[in-house]
């Protein structure tokens, strides 16, 4: 079973915000099929704390906008180096670069699909 329509609506949404704060390699993985409790990550970086929190924040308004509300949210207070944040079928993950980089999540999930979203960067 692959990720529900609405899940990848959610997906896009949550990635085009996260380039509006221009978050970094933003990538959406399909993980319906590995997991039980989400249908997607959305994975993106940013260079520092603020922009970390910037990013999430955006998210979190652009869903809001749609009518998701988070589930909840970790790592946001203190130097915020990997937020994830649980919207249910929806999880997103914003991590510093080096965080990022270390961490290689696209590499852990590399057996899952990817959803296009690099089709958003510069669009809003």
């Amino acid at each position: 079973m692959t990720a529900t329509p609405d899940s990848v609506a959610l997906a896009r949404t949550a990635a085009s915000a996260a380039f509006e704060k221009v978050a970094t390699s933003v990538v959406a993985i399909d993980v319906s099929e590995r997991l039980v409790l989400t249908d997607v990550f959305v994975v993106a970086s940013g260079e520092t704390g603020r922009q970390v929190r910037a990013i999430v924040d955006a998210v979190d308004e652009a869903l809001h906008k749609v009518g998701v509300r988070r589930l909840r949210r970790e790592g946001y207070e203190g130097e915020a180096h990997w937020v994830l944040v649980d919207y249910g079928d929806l999880i997103v993950h914003v991590q510093q670069d080096e965080d990022r980089e270390y961490y290689a999540l696209e590499k852990l999930w590399a057996d899952c699909p990817s959803i296009d979203v690099a089709d958003l960067e510069g669009q809003r």
